[in-house]
């Protein structure tokens, strides 16, 4: 059986990537894309303040800057772990969803409002 390929992340591209784990998993912000084991994302979290409502989480917004950054999407496209199609919409794939970044639980809090 081949082992997966280890795919590196800089910290920017870690947080970016399970914060759309975490809208994909999130059905107010996502759906299915057919035929595929992918995702859309139809709606992104916008900073009020200095944080962000991502599904159930409060994010900082220093920690989601990556979600509006070009250079993190290349990224995150070239290693497979969203469709090349930002900034028109937002695929994550079979394979970014699978990914962990570790981050799961680091950064992000339950919202209390």
């Amino acid at each position: 059986m081949a082992k997966k390929p280890k795919v590196k992340l800089n910290p920017l591209q870690s947080k970016t990537l399970a914060l759309l784990q975490v809208l994909a998993k999130d059905p107010d912000s996502s759906m299915p894309v057919p035929d595929s084991d992918d995702i859309r994302i139809t709606k992104m979290p916008h900073a009020h303040g200095n944080h962000m409502h991502v599904g159930e989480f409060v994010v900082h917004s220093k920690d989601a800057s990556g979600l509006e950054n070009p250079s993190v999407w290349v990224a995150l496209a070239r290693k497979g772990l969203v469709r090349d199609t930002y900034p028109q919409e937002i695929i994550i794939t079979a394979i970014g969803l699978a990914h962990s970044t570790g981050l799961e639980d680091k950064f992000m809090s339950v919202s209390d409002h």
